[in-house]
């Protein structure tokens, strides 16, 4: 296995590795490192991973989450599928920066995506490190922001959103999270905000909420924090949902793009 950074500011390469069999410990020890250390991985010269292997694979590293609103697969409810085509008219709802079901009491740890159908252009996706957007404010704002939490909604965005989806009775998980979240393995301080579920922040009044969190989303969207991902055939990308933001860009319709992921449990951020 070689590993191989891909940015300054984060993610790494890994070849060498065959994901559609079988890992040992020594590998899982080593993709474990790994994701710690770049934040988003890219396992490339990859074949295409069946269903059941995406869901062992993600298994080694915790329980599968189960997406509240998106639909899943036949006989697979742990796999998204991740679609757009000519017919689209969303892309998954992907199309701003923003950590992965957030609105969750639990939220997710991470997400493993792989992609078989690629646009002959386009489809990139894009990550920004959240451990650099905290380092990067000033002392007073860090101290400030320490001592806030906000409100991770949910039904502004999902109702109505996936076709196909029985919405009676639905539910719209919501929580709330602090500001500033210390990831339970490194320790390190990261942003907690993103504009798909971040809707104000608790004991500010609307207006100076929406003030904070717009300056927030602007500052965890910086360039000096960002890459940015070209896709190869059957690629698989495990970023970390505690200290990353991503953004898929859909700059390739009516083309397609197809593949599947499988999202692992987290646990309640502090």
């Amino acid at each position: 296995m070689i590993v191989k950074p891909y940015s300054p500011n984060l993610g790494a390469v890994i070849t060498g590795l065959d994901l559609s069999k079988s890992i040992s410990e020594i590998q899982f020890k080593f993709i474990e490192d790994a994701f710690h250390k770049f934040q988003v991985l890219f396992f490339q010269e990859q074949v295409e991973i069946s269903p059941q292997n995406q869901i062992k694979l993600g298994k080694y590293f915790g329980e599968l989450h189960i997406h509240p609103a998106a639909p899943k697969m036949n006989n697979y409810p742990e796999i998204f599928e991740i679609h757009t085509h000519k017919d689209s008219k969303i892309s998954n709802g992907a199309e701003d920066f923003h950590s992965d079901v957030s609105c969750d009491t639990e939220p997710p740890l991470g997400t493993m995506l792989q992609l078989h159908i690629l646009p002959e252009y386009g489809g990139d996706t894009m990550f920004a490190n959240m451990y650099m957007a905290y380092e990067a404010l000033s002392d007073k704002m860090k101290f400030f922001l320490n001592e806030l939490y906000s409100y991770h909604e949910s039904e502004h965005f999902y109702k109505g959103r996936y076709e196909g989806e029985n919405e009676v009775n639905k539910q719209y998980p919501s929580a709330i999270h602090p500001i500033v979240r210390t990831h339970p393995v490194t320790k390190k301080k990261a942003l907690y905000v993103n504009k798909f579920f971040t809707t104000r922040i608790q004991g500010l009044n609307i207006e100076e909420s929406k003030l904070i969190l717009n300056y927030l989303f602007q500052h965890c969207e910086k360039t000096d924090f960002q890459i940015r991902y070209r896709w190869n055939k059957n690629d698989m990308a495990f970023w970390d949902n505690r200290c990353t933001l991503h953004k898929a860009i859909w700059d390739y319709h009516p083309m397609e793009r197809k593949g599947r992921r499988v999202t692992i449990k987290g646990t309640i951020p502090y």
